[in-house]
């Protein structure tokens, strides 16, 4: 195995708003998607096992709890691969909000709780639940990624018990102007 990929969510008609792409994905040691390229889509990557190096600007290395932000603008070439232990990421895909502004990255390392993503119709929270404990997730979008599975359900919020990542999506889900068409 060299990538391994389950596409969890890809709603075509705008019903989720900005979210285009969900995608549960594991690499093995060293593998990596190829070399691709993106315009006018932000890619969130939340890193859950492993680690995972950007090849692309400051090439900067993720571990596990970290999240990053790849805003594609006017478009880019790149590739992830992943480090010597393998990874397994959760790849999320949005409509970029600002598609005619240059390609940027950042990382939130460490994340824990919301994470700015500078955007009012996309929100993300994360944390990690340990095993033997629960947190109180907000409403949204729960993604829960756990030892042996990932699964996606939308729900008011309230308690998950670990072991798990708890990932919520608060999205705008107003039908936005490019779904009309």
């Amino acid at each position: 195995m060299t990538l391994d990929s389950n596409v969890l969510l890809e709603p075509g008609d705008g019903s989720l708003g900005p979210l285009l792409r969900l995608a549960d994905d594991r690499l093995a040691p060293g593998a990596g998607y190829g070399r691709h390229p993106h315009r006018a889509v932000d890619v969130v990557a939340v890193v859950l096992a492993g680690s995972l190096r950007h090849a692309w600007g400051s090439g900067a290395v993720l571990v596990a709890g970290d999240v990053a932000v790849l805003r594609a603008g006017t478009g880019l070439e790149h590739d992830e691969v992943a480090g010597d232990d393998g990874t397994h990421v959760l790849q999320i895909y949005l409509r970029s909000a600002r598609p005619d502004d240059g390609p940027s990255h950042e990382v939130h390392a460490n994340a824990d709780g919301w994470v700015d993503l500078g955007r009012p119709a996309a929100r993300l929270w994360v944390e990690t639940v340990a095993g033997g404990t629960s947190a109180t997730v907000p409403p949204g979008l729960l993604v829960l990624a756990g030892p042996g599975s990932t699964r996606v359900e939308q729900q008011a919020g309230g308690p998950v018990s670990g072991p798990v990542t708890a990932v919520v999506w608060q999205l705008d889900a107003t039908r936005p102007d490019w779904a009309l068409e």
